[in-house]
């Protein structure tokens, strides 16, 4: 089981961000234990891809972490608004490129990452996920995933979340600090390390425990999601979207009002039947709760990488700090 570090997303927008985000990736690397040759080839992934952002992208973002999954993997998410890819394979063949499309160093990316994937629609933008695990180590399973944004120029973000995965089971728990900036984090991150403490419970069980041991802090929302195959248990409390989503449409989940650590109603957990084709997604309210996943074609069959950073560019605002965690059923 793991919880991410402090994400930093790096703006797109100069030549300066290759190196920076490079410098940044070769450091979690080797903090990694990747050999000399993986670095290297490390290095150079992430540099094409940066760089692709940079000459072609239109609000482009970038950030690089250890993978929420697999301490051992290196991750790098980028997200765009255009101007898309109308041909991803033919994109992914080394040696294509056009002036309109980040065709540049896709196939070398493939090539070289352990995994990837991406979701383009020509026009709307492009949301690539890649990864790079060390050694003989395994590589992260992907069936969860989540990613933060802090509120305007804040350098800070009072969201956070956490995954465990236990045999088929994932359990991912959400926490939207009260407030913003250091304060909201404290609370939030303070949630991440209750939530280790009885990851392996109930979501009711959990949230309780975080209810009654987030009471010296400023307290937040939550929301936590116990996913197995065929179904998800969810309890929250405050203001956490819940959701069963797939191509087609979504469900909703109930989360009952309240602040984790201060007041609230009865706690309760509820049940609801997952398909192996959904997501469960759990975002705070940094995000609209009024998207549709058939505004977004296609990007509900590709990872919970690329599905939660395609809702943060679709339906993230900048009035507050925003997060999503995006669950698959095991086998």
């Amino acid at each position: 089981m793991t919880s991410p570090q402090a994400e930093t997303w790096v703006r797109a927008e100069d030549p300066s961000a290759v190196g920076a985000v490079r410098r940044q990736a070769v450091h979690l690397a080797e903090q990694a234990g990747f050999d000399a040759t993986l670095i290297g080839q490390t290095a150079v992934a992430v540099s094409e891809a940066v760089s692709n952002l940079v000459k072609h992208a239109v609000e482009g973002a970038v950030m690089v972490r250890p993978h929420p999954e697999t301490a051992s993997t290196v991750e790098l998410i980028s997200l765009d608004r255009g101007p898309g890819m109308a041909d991803i394979a033919r994109a992914l063949r080394d040696g294509y490129s056009t002036s309109g499309t980040l065709g540049i160093g896709m196939g070398a990316i493939a090539r070289i990452a352990t995994g990837y994937d991406v979701h383009s629609l020509p026009g709307k933008g492009t949301v690539l996920a890649m990864h790079f695990t060390a050694g003989d180590a395994a590589a992260p399973p992907q069936r969860a995933s989540g990613v933060t944004r802090p509120i305007g120029d804040e350098t800070v973000c009072g969201d956070a979340f956490a995954i465990s995965e236990i045999g088929a089971v994932t359990t991912v728990m959400i926490c939207d600090g009260l407030g913003h900036g250091h304060i909201a984090a404290q609370a939030s991150q303070r949630a991440v390390e209750l939530f280790q403490q009885v990851r392996d419970q109930e979501p009711l069980a959990i949230l309780d425990h975080l209810h009654r041991g987030l009471s010296g802090t400023r307290g937040g929302a939550v929301g936590v999601a116990r996913v197995e195959p065929g179904g998800v248990t969810f309890a929250g409390l405050g203001n956490i979207s819940g959701w069963v989503a797939h191509a087609e449409g979504r469900q909703g989940m109930v989360s009952v009002p309240g602040i984790t650590g201060h007041r609230g109603g009865r706690l309760r957990q509820f049940a609801y039947e997952v398909p192996a084709y959904a997501t469960v997604v759990l975002h705070s309210d940094g995000l609209s709760a009024r998207w549709d996943p058939s505004t977004m074609p296609g990007l509900f069959s590709r990872t919970p990488a690329v599905i939660a950073a395609g809702l943060m560019r679709e339906a993230g605002t900048q009035r507050d700090d925003a997060s999503v965690v995006t669950a698959r059923p095991g086998a």
